[in-house]
């Protein structure tokens, strides 16, 4: 286990550098979800399986889900469909690919060779104990965490909307609206 750790780890900031590096979102979000698997794999090989299925259901499913919804509210008009798939090319799947089987290796390795699960030695963490962990402590820490991703959202849709298209719309509307209401006298 401890090899699939140091194997996840260097994944893990190899990962993360090209993330930082891409200047393309699109690329930079492909190479943050196989960092935050690789976290995952070395949650799991430190003998916290509830942390990493945390990691994995989370961040990697359900923020990375939210983060790929900016991105894509973010690119609305026509213009930007031939650059998407130009970033969508199978060439460019290629080093997330290498990663992710970095990992998979990894994981297979340390399952059938490796042995038990972890190297850190104690009573494991039960979902029950991090729920109450959670919401009684931390309650605050979880409500102003889930405020703050609220609030990333609406500051999001508010840089994403398309000025252009709304004023077209108003004009078109205000046009019928002034056609309207000269008709009604």
């Amino acid at each position: 286990m401890e090899t699939t750790f140091f194997i996840a780890g260097i994944v893990a900031l190899a990962a993360t550098l090209r993330t930082i590096t891409c200047a393309n979102p699109v690329h930079a979000l492909l190479y943050l979800i196989t960092s935050l698997l690789a976290v995952a794999i070395d949650f799991y090989a430190l003998g916290a399986a509830f942390a990493a299925t945390l990691e994995v259901v989370v961040y990697a499913g359900a923020v990375m889900v939210l983060f790929v919804f900016v991105v894509m509210m973010l690119n609305l008009n026509q213009e930007t469909v031939t650059r998407e798939r130009h970033w969508l090319r199978p060439k460019l799947w290629v080093g997330p690919s290498v990663f992710a089987a970095i990992l998979l290796i990894a994981m297979v390795w340390s399952m059938t060779v490796g042995g038990a699960i972890g190297g850190i030695e104690g009573t494991p963490l039960s979902a029950n104990a991090v729920g109450m962990a959670l919401f009684g402590p931390y309650v605050l820490v979880v409500e102003l965490a889930a405020f703050l991703l609220l609030a990333a959202l609406v500051v999001a849709i508010h840089i994403g909307r398309d000025e252009r298209n709304e004023a077209r719309w108003k004009a078109e509307h205000g046009e019928r609206e002034t056609t309207q209401a000269g008709e009604q006298q």
